[in-house]
């Protein structure tokens, strides 16, 4: 099954901005409505409203929040709704999301706003998590329907929604159960109430019955729209993961500034080169520094062409790219060694046009500062006068260069703007080098680097080293000092075991960034049964939180017994049982994530200084962004700029970015496309006040941050 794709960017070419206003609208006259391109998220603080705003904010998707616990927070009212500009009617907002159906005390007038303002405007609203009840359109639960935890439970996508907004999903929608003593998701399980016009889109089996009841349903009543959430979530739970596309599309039309897609890419370090062995005795690694020196015999893990062979096969099978961080040293070493043979560098080199390559450095050097590694943990050597000792600018240019030329040589397609060093060293590394190397900067500006490999885990932001920009990677849990199951889990458990078991105390010390085993694993069965599912759902949180960043292993983990492919097959089997062929996994290199990374960053700062404006009249989208900022949005498939279509295909819509070359765009939208309606459908009515009290649940568990050793 094809789930992933391979490209070099997800970009659309230069819109023309000079075309003027597409036919269609010239059908809309003044009475037509604007409809400004941002979202009003009404929050009570809970967790639900968060996981929706953190949706739009990663998407690009402007967007106002109003809480409703802040003294002093603006009035909703209709002149905070709604104005006129140039004689037309403006609804400022497209879509209202609230903490639940009715957040507001009894009769009060700004849910009479609300109300009236998504009447006249045909605004949906979205109920981020509300109790099952007559008002929201469903029956009460305890008429035949379920109040309690889901977790575990196996949701599914309606046909409804498989035909409206969640058709980017195979069908399943499952809840996670990461704890059996953490109640995670907390839900109402109801079926329509008598006479409501309620379209349930995600439903569950109600225990005990041979009904279903809705999580996600949509309710019609007095000329409004609602989209009914009837669990509790968080921004990191796999089951709002996967319906978060959904309700943001629900809720836009399809039609909204901002872009989301699912990003897999996965970095193998050290290819050529070998890596140090866990030594399961000494509890470290000889042959490196976290070794007191001269402890240990060091035995290295280097792949071999079956494993090269394997590694082909599994990207033809998957329809996936490898990208290869490689060190050239290592074989010319290899050959220096052994007659000049290297089967392994001679197959990879035969193969080479079915990876994409990185320089990772000749000879995989530390470039930041010189270390003392008389001392465990190592410190930075300084001199005489107490000064910091660099590695000094002529030493890490000669890095770069030289494989760069032993990648010429050897015929590698190389691209010379990409370099991740080693162990991402140069770049500053708490608490031993609080700094960059600052002669780092000025090698990458003498080789020409422009992306800039760095870990995740110590610095997630995007930031500029001299002339490069950073790529943050993802380091997964599948140790560069393992090629053994059985040596992963015992690092692991030495690692993530409390010193009365025998660990290192290390989760201890670190109790903000991982949890201590309450056992030790068997080294048997470990790996298997609680290592590789963790690191699984990790990952694939990544994967479905519209993340570019790459993920990286090493080359260790492709040998001997092959430990990183579960997860990775974890990561890939998961994805394709739960979307449709038309959401697969994007699989991008590393210049192309920087370059996604960086535009998400400028597009982010230009909302956040007010200096983007978009709006929908009728057919016709504007959108104002200043000179040199792309833009990004999300269209339904079909639209146009002029003659000329717009967008890369993606779970049933079209996307992309463009330059506005410092005009409007203007975009014109299909004839399929939802339409807004300026008159009021029924009466203009307020809805009920709430009369069973709201239940905020905890939302359970979030994202376990690992600590990775890293070579």
């Amino acid at each position: 099954m094809k789930r992933t794709i391979r490209t070099a960017a997800l970009t659309v070419g230069a819109l023309i901005a000079s075309l003027g206003l597409p036919a269609g609208a010239a059908h809309a006259d003044a009475t037509t409505p604007r409809i400004d391109l941002r979202v009003l998220v009404v929050s009570d603080g809970g967790p639900s409203t968060d996981a929706i705003a953190a949706e739009l904010d990663a998407a690009g998707t402007p967007y106002t929040e109003v809480d409703l616990e802040q003294s002093g927070r603006p009035v909703i009212d209709a002149g905070f709704l709604a104005d006129t500009v140039d004689g037309r009617p403006r609804a400022k907002f497209q879509a209202v999301v609230l903490p639940n159906d009715n957040p507001f005390p009894a009769n009060s007038a700004e849910m009479a706003a609300l109300a009236s303002y998504e009447q006249t405007y045909a605004i949906p609203q979205v109920d981020a998590y509300t109790y099952a009840r007559p008002e929201a359109g469903l029956q009460y639960p305890v008429y035949g329907g379920y109040s309690g935890t889901v977790d575990g439970v196996q949701a599914q996508v309606t046909a409804a929604g498989k035909a409206g907004p969640f058709g980017y999903l195979d069908a399943a929608v499952p809840f996670e159960d990461n704890s059996p003593t953490v109640g995670e998701s907390y839900a109402y399980l109801s079926t329509p109430a008598t006479g409501a016009d309620f379209t349930p889109y995600v439903d569950a089996p109600i225990p005990g019955k041979s009904t279903r009841g809705s999580l996600v349903g949509e309710y019609r009543h007095d000329g409004r729209r609602e989209l009914v959430v009837t669990f509790v979530y968080n921004q990191y739970q796999q089951q709002f993961r996967l319906l978060a596309r959904g309700i943001v599309e629900w809720m836009t039309g399809g039609v909204h500034l901002g872009a989301s897609r699912n990003y897999f890419a996965v970095h193998v370090d050290d290819v050529f080169a070998a890596d140090d062995r866990w030594d399961t005795e000494l509890n470290c690694t000889p042959g490196d520094i976290d070794c007191a020196q001269g402890a240990g015999v060091p035995n290295p893990i280097r792949m071999t062409p079956s494993d090269v062979d394997y590694a082909t096969a599994w990207e033809s099978r998957r329809n996936f790219t490898l990208d290869l961080a490689f060190n050239g040293v290592g074989s010319v070493e290899q050959r220096e060694e052994n007659n000049g043979v290297d089967q392994l560098a001679d197959k990879l080199i035969a193969d080479r046009d079915r990876f994409r390559w990185i320089n990772h450095t000749y000879t995989h050097a530390f470039l930041g500062c010189r270390q003392d590694t008389s001392v465990v943990p190592w410190k930075c050597a300084t001199n005489t006068d107490g000064s910091t000792e660099w590695v000094s600018r002529a030493e890490v240019s000669a890095e770069i260069a030289n494989n760069r030329l032993w990648a010429q040589s050897a015929g590698l397609p190389l691209d010379n703007d990409e370099l991740v060093t080693g162990e991402h060293s140069g770049l500053k590394l708490s608490p031993q080098q609080p700094e960059d190397n600052p002669d780092l900067a000025l090698a990458l500006a003498d080789n020409g680097v422009k992306w800039l490999g760095s870990d995740n885990s110590r610095e997630p932001d995007q930031r500029q080293v001299g002339p490069a920009t950073t790529v943050s990677r993802y380091p997964m849990n599948v140790f560069y000092n393992a090629g053994r199951a059985a040596e992963q889990v015992d690092e692991y458990n030495w690692i993530y075991t409390s010193r009365a078991q025998g660990g290192s105390g290390i989760c201890e010390d670190h109790s903000d960034t991982s949890t201590c085993l309450t056992t030790p694993l068997a080294t048997t069965t470990g790996y298997a049964d609680y290592i590789v599912p963790l690191e699984t759902r990790i990952d694939l949180g990544h994967v479905l939180a519209n993340d570019p960043k790459p993920h990286f292993i090493h080359q260790s983990n492709l040998a001997e017994d092959r430990i990183a492919y579960p997860v990775l097959d974890g990561v890939l089997d998961t994805y394709g049982d739960l979307f449709a062929d038309n959401t697969p996994a994007v699989n991008l290199r590393m210049k192309d994530i920087g370059t996604e990374l960086q535009r998400r960053a400028a597009w982010k700062a230009a909302i956040q200084a007010g200096q983007v404006t978009a709006y929908r009249v009728g057919d016709t989208v504007t959108v104002e962004a200043p000179d040199g900022v792309a833009a990004t949005a999300t269209m339904p498939t079909g639209t146009t700029n002029g003659s000329a279509g717009f967008g890369d295909a993606y779970a049933g819509e079209v996307s992309g970015w463009t330059t506005s070359a410092g005009r409007p765009l203007t975009f014109t939208l299909p004839s399929s496309a939802p339409s807004l309606s300026a008159t009021v459908d029924g009466q203009d009515k307020a809805p009920a006040t709430r009369t069973t009290p709201h239940t905020r649940v905890p939302a359970g568990v979030t994202e376990q941050v690992p600590y990775t050793p890293e070579h």
